[in-house]
């Protein structure tokens, strides 16, 4: 029983009580069965049980493209490649794409995503991609990605004239409704989002910040993810994007950075005084030679951070194990230090601190489910949360767990259970995914969802969407 609480403690054997959708007890094994009798207990001998992970940043929607796009850096990867995608993606496409990436995000043992989603991003499309996270049993925000009128530096910048459907106004009014719709509190709510701080508007991003401010919730963007973008911005308005932020009064609590690799000592400094959260994406960043973000600076500083996937398109698996072990061997490697980062904090960032990066600004959640336990290995599971401790478990904490089988031979012998499960286990390997007090992935299938007729959907939407957006080369099947 990995709590990730407070203490670190980890019993060897535990038991977790859930009622209600929150943690009821959590403790040794012995103490806890002695006290409580479920409607359902869990056999978790010779596995590991954790708090469930948040994917600070990812993208669902291109979930229809795993694979394509080989080879490039981040400026021509996207021209070339996501934003035609993204051009090209109907409704139901996005529907699908984020039904799959949502099921894949249960099966590795995520609880809560941050789905930062910008194709397409009418009000239905955004709603109907909130409703498919939802319906498999995951928790978390769709960061609605608004680019508003198209400004100096994006036609520098050669981003598509179609990306810009929407004026500055009209992508307000859009979220706006999103944010009635789906309000903080949801299971999976809205976010306002600014696609990317290196290109979009001012005044779209100024919006954005009001929007949050009114319906006291986290506002995403993406934030000098390639190396050219503090520069570009400078030219064009004399200031480093994280420095206007500071200076025009709009960075604080509620903003969320994806990637930050970029930055300079000030804006730093400015990202941990106002305690804004940053997610940090290492296994995108080395797909796309991003360069590698000063985690230890930030975190020293007083950022939070969280990590994240960056979606199936450039992280390819939403798997994060793999973002965990990536974050600590980037980190090490850049630095040439094996000690600049350690098993045990980059379970915390994929935990605790993913809980804090997601929950500020969102109100209780109402959920239902039955009563249920986990022990000795065990685990006693029920329904309705707070954010008491999200990430972590602890008595008050919302009920999301994960259950990893620790029976496989690359998990033997085990040790340190926490060095096992961030340097050797793998998505695949969990078992079992509880959100509030639900179980949304056991037996090798998500319960609420028909997976085998899902992904024949996804082929066949994945082939018509490379046909409509002309990327027959890029399925080559071996390039050369």
């Amino acid at each position: 029983m990995v709590t990730v609480d407070d203490r670190r403690a980890v019993y060897e054997p535990g038991s977790v009580a859930v009622v209600g959708g929150r943690i009821a007890a959590v403790g040794p094994a012995a103490e806890v069965d002695a006290v409580w009798r479920a409607a359902r207990t869990v056999d978790c001998r010779g596995r590991a049980v954790l708090p469930g992970f948040t994917d600070g940043h990812t993208h669902l929607f291109q979930s229809l493209a795993r694979g394509l796009g080989e080879g490039l850096p981040i400026w021509p990867w996207l021209c070339e490649f996501m934003w035609p995608y993204s051009i090209a993606m109907g409704p139901d496409d996005a529907r699908v794409a984020a039904t799959l990436g949502a099921v894949e995000a249960l099966r590795s043992g995520i609880t809560r995503v941050v789905d930062n989603h910008y194709a397409p991003t009418d009000a239905e499309t955004v709603l109907a991609v909130a409703d498919a996270v939802e319906s498999v049993g995951l928790r978390g925000a769709v960061a609605r990605g608004m680019l508003g009128d198209r400004t100096a530096v994006a036609a520098a910048r050669r981003l598509p004239e179609e990306l810009f459907r929407h004026s500055t106004a009209e992508e307000l009014e859009l979220t706006r409704e999103c944010l009635t719709r789906r309000p903080p509190g949801s299971r999976v709510s809205v976010w306002p989002a600014p696609l990317n701080l290196s290109y979009v508007d001012q005044k779209l991003v100024t919006g954005a910040v009001a929007l949050a401010e009114e319906f006291n919730t986290r506002w995403h963007t993406h934030c000098c993810e390639g190396a050219k973008d503090p520069a570009s911005y400078r030219e064009a308005y004399g200031l480093r994007p994280v420095e206007w932020l500071e200076r025009a009064g709009l960075l604080d609590e509620r903003a969320t950075l994806a990637h930050a690799v970029w930055l300079d000592d000030d804006e730093i400094s400015w990202l941990g005084e106002r305690g804004a959260g940053v997610a940090h994406n290492p296994a995108s960043n080395a797909y796309l030679a991003s360069g590698v973000m000063r985690l230890r600076a930030l975190r020293e500083a007083g950022a939070v951070v969280s990590l994240g996937t960056d979606g199936p398109a450039a992280g390819h698996r939403q798997d994060m194990f793999e973002v965990m072990k990536q974050a600590l061997f980037g980190q090490r490697q850049h630095t040439s230090d094996p000690a600049a980062l350690r098993a045990e904090e980059a379970l915390e960032l994929a935990t605790r601190e993913g809980g804090r990066y997601a929950a500020v600004g969102s109100g209780p959640m109402q959920v239902g489910s039955e009563p249920m336990g986990v022990g000795s290995g065990s685990a006693h599971v029920g329904a309705g949360s707070t954010h008491v401790g999200a990430g972590s478990l602890c008595v008050g904490a919302p009920a999301d767990l994960v259950v990893v089988g620790l029976d496989r031979p690359h998990l033997r012998p085990l040790h340190r259970v926490v060095a096992t499960l961030v340097y050797a286990a793998r998505g695949a390997d969990v078992d079992m995914t509880i959100v509030d007090g639900r179980v949304v992935f056991e037996d090798g299938r998500c319960p609420l969802v028909d997976e085998e007729a899902l992904l024949a959907e996804v082929q066949e939407r994945a082939d018509h969407l490379v046909e409509r957006a002309s990327f027959g080369g890029l399925r080559t099947p071996w390039l050369r």
